[in-house]
């Protein structure tokens, strides 16, 4: 069985603990185990705080704390009412979840799209711990319309899962 899910949220920090309640949802009425449901909705968090903090247009801070300006200048794609947005989808197809989180931002430096940062950089270490709860993480620029992180995991079942892959 499959189910994915959507969502088009506002850049703002309330959107985050809603994403993250509605995967941990998602995957307790599909019976997967909740030490899997765990580490990816801590995945999710931090995917989605940084799409918050840097996932829109107009200034925004470096790695190095340096102010940029992003093309398209001060509002980015949004919603009906102009806010800037985010996007989530998750998808859990067999025996694997898949999560995106797709901004509208200014796209990863290139440093952080080729290699891990140190583990005690002062930024960065969101994308470090993604890591570390998924199986295989992918982050990739769009240039001119923003950046996408996309994480898997294998999942677990809890026994007498509703929804178990057979």
């Amino acid at each position: 069985m499959s189910i994915w899910w959507s969502l088009h949220l506002r850049r703002e920090a309330a959107s985050v603990p809603l994403a993250r309640r509605l995967l941990l949802g998602t995957m307790e009425t599909a019976g997967v185990d909740p030490d899997i449901s765990f580490d990816l909705s801590v995945a999710l968090t931090e995917a989605c705080a940084n799409a918050v903090e840097h996932g829109g247009r107009g200034v925004h801070r470096d790695h190095g704390g340096h102010g940029r300006t992003s093309a398209g200048g001060g509002r980015g794609v949004g919603g009906p009412d102009g806010t800037e947005a985010y996007h989530v989808t998750a998808y859990l197809d067999g025996d694997r979840c898949r999560i995106e989180v797709t901004d509208s931002g200014p796209g990863f430096p290139p440093a952080t799209v080729s290699r891990r940062r140190p583990a005690l950089a002062e930024h960065g270490r969101g994308l470090g711990l993604i890591a570390e709860l998924s199986d295989h993480v992918r982050l990739r620029n769009r240039p001119g319309r923003g950046a996408v992180v996309s994480f898997d995991k294998m999942l677990k079942w809890r026994d007498g899962a509703l929804l178990k892959v057979s």
